[in-house]
């Protein structure tokens, strides 16, 4: 730790972009902001399922049209590689978040190994992923209501009131809707917004649950002949395609302010929740293509509707996926604010954004701000390729944690760990390579978007992030008073 704020208290450009934040620092710092504290309300349950509705949304719904046509009955392998690929990351994710349960997720445990930059650079890539995925899924969320509504009611919203300019409309009423909604939910306080996200993700897993059932019913063994069509590039092409469908897993370690016991749960519940999409991913997959050819996926959007067919099983499928798509923007959301929160805290963006409001332990005022602009986004502004740069900037998020890792395995060696990634370093170094396989794998429209964003950030940072940087005061501080100190002969 001595070593670290040595290292800090270096004044040149160089020594000031690679400045640590030790991690006792981190923990000490946790969950307090301007005007009060985050609340210590959530216990396991809750924290797994923020993972599992963060995670557990339109994928599953949307995605078996594009994977089916890639890698045949076989996809529910596919399922299996992506989950493999995540549980990588996820190892890391539970080691570090046991032993820095903070509100910042990966961006914190950037900070601690690899210095101030590398953190910004890593909180301003989960402000893409969780802001931008947000806006994204909540357009998502209009087209569901409008197809219920359709079923249920025989009625449909005009494109002029759910969809963007670019896209032929006027605004997206209904994804505004749905993130005003899960901003009032959060605003309630974390323990509340909890148990309304727990509820929805009971429905959504049951609604998966009763496709699998009747699904299965349907199961005929012609329909898995051949179960490699395609060959196994073919599964590898298609787990490239599913694996953003396991982006969300890491929304626990956002919650390590809020949680009761975090060095025991977040591990716990990181590696639970991946545990439960993955198992039901490959029983979705499987009954889908266990009953429907897999010829008959391709270009299939509502992949799932088509293959129970009826009015029944389509209503079913779009009552869950309209209340999937909310518990995402939810759970995503408070992560969001909570990375927000712990940048704030570390004077990289404006304080404002961690002012806990006293009475519901929340931080309202991010999230009132943070609310307010992605439903803007998501009315008005056509995402295109800037929302799948989410997938980019996750991807590099996840190889800074299993860096993180292998750092602090080396300098700190002596910090307790409720969790240890097993087989490290191996499994880390596996975790890198996994990420960086997935990134090149993208188009380069995506690494434009991507480009463009990170130079705004770096603008950002260099115009107000490193002038305003409390980690930065506080060692020029430690320096006054180290020059100030009478020298002894």
């Amino acid at each position: 730790m001595e070593d670290s704020h040595a290292s800090a208290r270096t004044t040149g450009l160089g020594a000031q972009l690679l400045r640590r934040k030790p991690v006792d620092d981190i923990v000490t710092d946790s969950g307090r902001g301007e005007g009060g504290a985050l609340r210590r309300t959530l216990g396991l349950r809750q924290l797994t399922m923020i993972s599992v509705g963060a995670t557990l949304g339109t994928g599953i719904f949307v995605v078996l049209g594009e994977a089916v046509p890639l890698a045949g009955p076989a996809v529910a392998l596919a399922f299996v590689f992506a989950g493999i690929t995540a549980l990588l990351s996820a190892l890391s994710y539970a080691e570090l978040a046991g032993m820095i349960p903070v509100a910042g997720s990966s961006y914190s445990y950037a900070y601690a190994t690899l210095g101030e930059l590398v953190a910004w650079i890593c909180g301003w890539c989960l402000i893409l992923e969780y802001g931008v995925s947000v806006a994204a899924v909540a357009v998502g969320w209009g087209q569901y209501v409008n197809e219920l509504l359709r079923l249920t009611l025989g009625v449909a919203l005009p494109d002029a009131l759910s969809a963007p300019p670019g896209d032929g409309g006027v605004v997206n009423l209904p994804a505004a809707v749905v993130v005003v909604l899960a901003m009032v939910a959060l605003l309630g306080g974390a323990k509340e917004s909890a148990r309304v996200n727990s509820a929805m993700v009971l429905i959504k897993t049951v609604t998966l649950v009763l496709f699998c059932a009747l699904a299965f019913a349907a199961v005929r063994d012609g329909n898995f002949s051949p179960f490699l069509p395609l060959g196994l590039g073919g599964v590898s092409a298609a787990g490239a395609k599913v694996f953003f469908s396991y982006i969300g897993f890491d929304a626990a370690s956002t919650a390590g302010a809020e949680a009761r016991a975090p060095q025991r749960d977040l591990p716990r519940a990181i590696m639970l929740s991946l545990g439960v999409v993955t198992v039901l991913y490959c029983l979705v997959s499987l009954a889908a293509v266990g009953a429907m050819h897999w010829t008959r996926f391709a270009g299939t959007e509502a992949a799932l509707s088509k293959v129970l067919g009826g009015h029944a099983g389509s209503v079913l499928l779009s009552v869950g996926a309209v209340v999937a798509v909310a518990s995402v923007v939810l759970a995503v959301l408070y992560g969001q604010t909570r990375v927000l929160f712990a940048m704030s805290r570390d004077g990289l963006v404006p304080k404002l954004f961690s002012r806990v409001n006293p009475r519901t332990g929340v931080p309202s005022a991010n999230t009132v701000i943070v609310a307010g602009f992605i439903a803007v986004l998501a009315a008005v502004v056509p995402l295109g390729d800037l929302a799948d740069a989410t997938s980019i900037g996750t991807l590099f998020a996840f190889a800074l944690v299993n860096v993180a890792v292998l750092v602090l395995r080396r300098t700190r060696p002596d910090l307790p760990r409720t969790f240890r990634a097993p087989f490290a370093p191996v499994t880390p170094i596996l975790g890198v390579a996994s990420c960086g396989w997935m990134m090149a794998s993208l188009a380069a429209p995506t690494w434009i978007a991507f480009g463009g964003w990170m130079l705004v950030g770096l603008v950002v940072y260099f115009a107000y992030g490193r002038r305003h940087s409390a980690l930065a005061h506080r060692c020029a501080t430690q320096v006054t008073e180290d020059n100030d100190s009478p020298v002894v002969s």
